[in-house]
């Protein structure tokens, strides 16, 4: 049985979907104002393994995730790039989807813009003023009243009389209480701004996501899922506006992945300590940035380092080497490993061990002949489980030749014509020229395999 830890209950229990064999789930996307970060990057992956497993168990997922494109980084970066909202946002959403599909991450069924929900927006905010939860200030901002809400802090078990004694109210602040949160603020010149019952304006960050995901999803769904650092307010805030709004239970199971780190620190934009996805895919191709994501449990902290993401390379190496040679047309899939990974998964979606599991199946292909049949279904086996995860799709051969993107070495055609004139060279018996030509491939990082069916080169 399927078992997940919940943020709100604090422990695993097994996964009961409100409707029996479907699942709902939404996840916090990207607020789309600059490229995506490898803290980006982790919770597109995340997410994705997540959706990909519960389908592979026989869950029928409608997955959302949403977009903000509007909010206060967007109107100044927009309006310090001399562009309009739409424009930048449009790019970004572009350079979002190029990205996530560089590393596997397959489009969700529903990817709803904040700015397409302005009237389920207000109609939120409407259900809330009339519930008296929520007030319009003196400046024609409407807050969400915290202390109306008895249940705020169930998710982030955080005490509000704590929370409230750490606040400073500004001088200015408008709404009533530190801990009150804006649901809409009032237009500003110059800003993009909306039509409400309380004047022109535009909505705050929490409310987007909860008026998206009950639009979406229904007011209860199964599961929200999104980063760690989303916790406390955004998350908190969202139970609290959608029960109050509605009535009902807002979600059942809350997910969170852990940070990425560097330097002991979490990789963010505001302590200018990240690297982007692109950046990093000038050093590593994707599907190895992907294994490296997977690589520790979802809920554990991340450590980037370019050790460790070669050591990523060298393990994904190690399962793509064992396939080569191989038939993958053939083979049945083995149930004793697909049980041992499908068990591990279970748990919480243990990736580390699930991918303990291909490297047990890795090493099982290599002790046998590779044209066997039983090297074919364990070939089968691994390619199988390793799509479960998204990985292991790519030929072989193809990935073990591909260089990254800033690969400045030799090109395919160049080696190709190096271990060509190698194989003259052995053939010719002529060995000085051909340690030559191989002592030179491995200074460009091209590794060299002779077989009984001929030279295979990976690069290193």
């Amino acid at each position: 049985m399927l078992t997940i830890y919940n943020t709100l209950t604090r422990e695993k229990a097994p996964l009961t979907p409100i409707e029996a064999g479907k699942v709902r789930m939404y996840v916090c996307g990207m607020t789309v104002y600059d490229y995506c970060h490898m803290g980006h990057a982790r919770v597109l992956v995340v997410f994705d393994m997540v959706a990909r497993y519960l389908r592979g168990r026989g869950y029928d997922v409608t997955y959302v995730r949403n977009i903000t494109d509007i909010d206060d980084k967007i109107i100044k970066r927009a309006s310090e790039n001399n562009e309009t909202i739409y424009e930048l946002t449009t790019r970004f959403i572009e350079a979002m989807h190029k990205d996530a599909d560089a590393l596997g991450v397959l489009r969700p069924d529903i990817e709803p813009r904040a700015t397409d929900h302005i009237p389920q927006i207000i109609k939120m905010i409407e259900n809330l003023v009339n519930n008296k939860l929520a007030y319009v200030a003196s400046n024609q901002d409407v807050f969400f009243d915290v202390s109306g809400f008895k249940a705020y802090g169930k998710l982030s078990g955080k005490n509000i009389d704590e929370l409230r004694a750490g606040e400073r109210v500004e001088v200015q602040e408008a709404k009533d209480d530190p801990l009150d949160f804006v649901l809409w603020k009032s237009a500003k010149p110059g800003e993009p701004s909306w039509d409400s019952p309380w004047g022109p304006g535009r909505p705050g960050w929490h409310i987007e996501c909860s008026a998206m995901s009950t639009h979406c999803l229904g007011e209860h769904f199964d599961i929200h899922g999104g980063g760690q650092d989303l916790q406390f307010p955004h998350h908190e805030n969202e139970i609290a506006q959608s029960e109050g709004a509605t009535g009902h239970t807002f979600v059942n199971v809350w997910m969170h992945n852990g940070f990425v780190r560097i330097n002991d620190e979490k990789m963010s934009k505001s302590l200018n300590n990240f690297f982007t996805v692109r950046e990093v895919l000038n050093s590593f191709l994707a599907e190895e940035i992907r294994f490296f994501i997977l690589s520790s449990h979802y809920r554990s902290p991340l450590n980037y380092s370019l050790e460790n993401l070669g050591e990523a390379r060298s393990a994904l190496h190690r399962l793509y080497t064992a396939l080569r040679e191989i038939p993958l047309s053939d083979g049945a899939v083995i149930g004793e490993y697909v049980e041992r990974f499908n068990s591990v998964m279970d748990d919480d979606f243990n990736t580390p061990r699930a991918i303990a599991v291909l490297h047990d199946i890795a090493g099982e292909i290599n002790r046998h002949d590779k044209k066997s049949d039983k090297a074919k279904s364990l070939a089968a086996t691994l390619k199988a489980l390793g799509g479960v995860l998204g990985l292991l799709q790519d030929s072989p051969v193809a990935y073990l030749q591909r260089g990254t993107g800033g690969t400045d070495g030799l090109d395919s055609d160049a080696i190709e014509k190096l271990v060509a004139e190698r194989n003259q060279a052995r053939k010719d018996r002529n060995f000085q020229q051909a340690d030559r030509i191989r002592d030179l491939l491995k200074e460009q990082g091209i590794e060299l395999e002779d077989t009984p069916d001929g030279t295979l080169w990976r690069r290193d």
